[in-house]
């Protein structure tokens, strides 16, 4: 993946997040998500590229823009083998910015032409169990062993005791069995209303403080989720319900992956929007599989 390409996207994740910002505490998810979605697709389509969307705005957010199979960029008609494949979240927490709560970003991953899962759009592929940690604890996690058995790896992994490791969840009924499972162990739980890509993302970063992230989440996420959490050296692994396990890299292949994203409200990624006279403050991070390397970009961006 050209890094020049990969700085270009910084740009799109900027706008759909200024364009989400806007709605931050108004009650409205639906026009949050309308307004990242038009201002993503138009960013791209500025772009010097040619861009297949194979994760995006399908039948859960009921989108008529940046859909699976949908072309963007100027050079649309480059080769396949010169086309990039795109996965999008142009507004990763709908209700937190409808709602003024914690946590929301705008992201987007691409990578070479056949390298990212694109799941099922129909309902019974909208969710996988996910379980997340950091490059110490890769090698630790199970699918298919117990939470006590994957925390006590992870804790293990980390040099850790148990009590000083913090599992991330999201608040969800289904959850509540997962929950006291990992409140048996004497680990900390951090409850989340939405957001398990940063969730994700965030085990690979010591400084933010969590150390595990499981339980049932977009199966799109998992993706999003996976393209950065394998370039950090962490390891991923997710299932549908009663089906084949997935890794980080069965999700996002090779090291031709770039994820770019930009925070909307504060998370434990990206601090958020800021707006001061004449001008607004968003700050994005680039993570590039090619140079293994994390690009931190604050943007001042001037009124016209």
């Amino acid at each position: 993946m050209d890094r020049n390409l990969a700085l270009e996207f910084v740009r799109v994740t900027e706008a759909a997040a200024i364009a989400a910002a806007s709605w931050i505490g108004k009650g409205d998810k639906h026009a949050a998500d309308g307004a990242a979605v038009a201002e993503m697709r138009d960013r791209f389509n500025q772009i010097d590229f040619s861009g297949r969307v194979v994760i995006g705005e399908g039948t859960k957010d009921q989108a008529p823009m940046l859909f699976v199979g949908e072309t963007l960029g100027k050079a649309r008609n480059l080769p396949a083998g010169r086309q990039v494949d795109i996965a999008v979240d142009p507004l990763e927490c709908t209700s937190s910015v409808a709602f003024g709560r914690y946590n929301a970003m705008s992201v987007a991953v691409a990578g070479a032409k056949d390298t990212l899962l694109s799941p099922p759009d129909d309902e019974a592929h909208f969710y996988m169990f996910q379980i997340a940690v950091g490059p110490k604890a890769a090698q630790a996690i199970d699918l298919n062993a117990s939470v006590k058995t994957n925390i006590e790896k992870t804790a293990n992994a980390l040099g850790k005791p148990i009590e000083d490791i913090t599992v991330v969840l999201l608040d969800r009924p289904r959850h509540e069995k997962l929950i006291s499972e990992v409140r048996a162990t004497g680990a900390r739980v951090r409850l989340i209303t939405d957001g398990t890509i940063a969730a994700g993302v965030a085990t690979c970063l010591p400084e933010t403080g969590i150390d595990l992230m499981m339980g049932v989440g977009g199966a799109t996420e998992a993706v999003l989720t996976a393209a950065a959490v394998k370039v950090l050296g962490g390891q991923l692994y997710a299932r549908f319900e009663d089906s084949k396990i997935y890794s980080a890299e069965d999700l996002a292949k090779g090291d031709q992956i770039t994820f770019t994203a930009t925070g909307i409200i504060d998370g434990p990624l990206l601090q958020g929007v800021r707006y001061e006279d004449h001008k607004i403050i968003t700050h994005s991070m680039v993570i590039r599989g090619q140079s293994k390397t994390i690009r931190y970009i604050t943007t001042h961006h001037y009124a016209k």
